[in-house]
């Protein structure tokens, strides 16, 4: 499973815009986040992609643009971690990020060790700018992603049925009460649900106009 630019935004909190400007290289620093499936059209972002785009979205609530690329640039290049971004956990601090490990951080910005005791759960939902970003494994009551279902496919919760399919046949027309018509064991409840999450990916639309930094 891929994700467009779309629905990687609607999961990820980012907007299209940040996206864009995340991908591409600031001077002499490299970018944020490249896609990893395709980094070209069609852009096609992954499930760590994801994963990874929400860890920055809440560091940016807490810190500049300007620090997240430094400290992504000092884990790379300076401690060698090679790993995709998801792989480590991000932790923005007074005027600093903290890679974390089990017993303390580095700092990433001015250097050394740290004790630290809370660790961010970039999976639990949040809010930005008056926006609810829902948990993403669970981005409604009965819509599920799992990386091992689909590829990280949106789905109806405890079926392989992509929720985006469900959504197709409300639109067109079929009542939410009669979807188990064409998909036994979907509730009327999943039919809205997958209704309702499509909508909120399809604002995401708009949100291409917002500011990137």
């Amino acid at each position: 499973m891929s994700y467009e630019p779309k629905l990687a935004a609607a999961l990820s909190g980012a907007t299209l815009r940040q996206l864009s400007h995340w991908r591409r290289a600031s001077g002499k620093q490299g970018a944020l986040l490249v896609p990893e499936i395709s980094d070209s059209r069609p852009i096609l972002y992954s499930f760590r992609d994801v994963v990874a785009l929400r860890a920055c979205v809440k560091l940016r609530k807490e810190t500049s643009l300007q620090k997240i690329r430094r400290a992504v640039d000092t884990l790379r290049e300076d401690l060698g971690e090679r790993e995709h971004l998801s792989a480590y956990a991000l932790v923005a601090g007074p005027d600093t990020i903290y890679l974390a490990a089990p017993e303390q951080a580095v700092d990433l910005i001015r250097g050394g060790n740290v004790v630290i005791h809370q660790l961010v759960d970039v999976l639990a939902p949040f809010y930005k700018d008056g926006r609810h970003i829902p948990d993403l494994l669970k981005p409604r009551d009965h819509v599920a992603v799992d990386s091992a279902v689909r590829g990280g496919e949106p789905v109806i919760e405890g079926t392989r049925i992509p929720a985006a399919e469900v959504a197709a046949l409300v639109r067109d027309g079929v009542p939410p009460d009669r979807v188990s018509d064409f998909y036994p064991g979907v509730s009327a409840a999943a039919a809205r649900d997958a209704v309702d999450f499509s909508d909120y990916v399809d604002s995401y639309v708009d949100s291409s106009q917002q500011v990137a930094a």
